[in-house]
Order: C-alpha cells, then structure tokens, then sequence
C-alpha cells in the first residue's frame, strides 16, 4: 500500500491533521507499519500539489487539518478499483540476496538459507501470537493485514526449504580458473580437499 493512498482513504473518512493521520495509519495496520510524522507531512505536501488534499485554516492549538478533495475521491476510488501487480512491488530483496550468494565465492549458501528461515521463523510465531492476541470485531482491519504477513512468511519458508532441497542437486559450473566451486564451501577449500584426496 502506498502512503499516498492510505493518507487518501484515512481523509475520506473526515478531516485530520497530521499526527492525528500518523495515528491513524498505524491503527489501522495494527503498527505493523511504522510511519514517521516527516514521511506524513511530505506526502500530505505532495497531495496538496497534486490537487487531492487542501489544507484548512490552522485550529488555535497550531494544527492544520487537511481535506481530501474531490480529485483525491476519484484518485482514491481507481486505486481501490485497480488491482495491484507483482511488478507495482518492491523488489525481493531475499530472492536476490540468494541468487548472488550462489554465484559469490566464499558465501555459505547453505547458511544464508538456515539463518533466514531461523528468522522468518521466529517471525511468524510472533505474528501468530499478535493474531490470537485479540478477537474484537473492531480488530478486524488490523488483523487481515497480520494475516497477510503470515501467509507471507509461510510462503517464505515454504521457498526457503525449495532452496534448500535446490541445493542439493545443484551443480556450479566451472569458475574462469577451471575449478568447480562448491556451494557452501569458502573458496579455496574444495580445490585442497581434492588436492588432499589425490595424495
């Protein structure tokens, strides 16, 4: 989710001011996403630009609320009605992390593996336990964000065992000197090893 579009919808439900956005923000995703008051007021400067929010005259305790506009609703309303695609995302940074570990020598592929899914695990527990935490039906909009990030990091482990398993049959082709390299191994051992078995 964009912060430009959570601000939008946080909007039509009434006029806010800044900290009272970034409260929100996190209610709603049960602070499972953190949002900085910097981040909140450039956004809300960028929408002010755009023509989607409008700002109102200051409150006497120095805040200035914001509108959404009438070209924010309409803004708002195709982002709810277009579904996201996997190339609007973020990069994955772990599938990539892996793809550069196999092919960098001394990485301990195997190890980079096990220390994510250690951790991706103790993730999840966590996140089950803040699913089961509570049942309020008010809850609820915060809860189907924990369990996206569930399904998430059970289809992570699910990914990290593939590579795993991809491991073991994986074969590296030669490197530029003639020698194969070893998944797992720091380089240089699997050259004295077989130099070792030779003697």
């Amino acid at each position: 989710m964009s912060i430009r579009h959570g601000l939008l919808a946080l909007l039509e439900r009434g006029q806010m001011y800044g900290y009272q956005l970034r409260a929100a923000f996190e209610e709603s995703t049960g602070s499972t996403w953190p949002l900085n008051i910097g981040q909140v007021y450039t956004t809300l400067s960028r929408l002010e630009r755009d023509g989607l929010v409008r700002p109102l005259p200051e409150h006497e305790g120095g805040q200035r609320p914001y509108e959404i506009t009438d070209a924010g609703r309409a803004d708002l309303a195709l982002w709810f009605a277009t579904p996201l695609s996997r190339a609007d995302r973020p990069r994955d940074e772990l599938a990539i992390k892996l793809a550069l570990a196999l092919t960098t020598p001394g990485v301990d592929v195997r190890s980079v593996v096990q220390t994510q899914r250690t951790a991706t695990m103790r993730t999840l527990q966590e996140l089950t336990r803040l699913k089961y935490a509570s049942d309020r039906p008010e809850d609820l909009p915060w809860r189907l964000v924990l369990d996206a990030m569930v399904f998430q990091a059970e289809a992570e482990v699910r990914w990290l065992d593939h590579c795993e398993t991809s491991l073991v049959r994986y074969r590296p082709a030669p490197r530029p000197d003639g020698r194969a390299g070893e998944v797992g191994r720091p380089t240089g051992t699997a050259g004295r090893d077989s130099e070792e078995a030779r003697r």
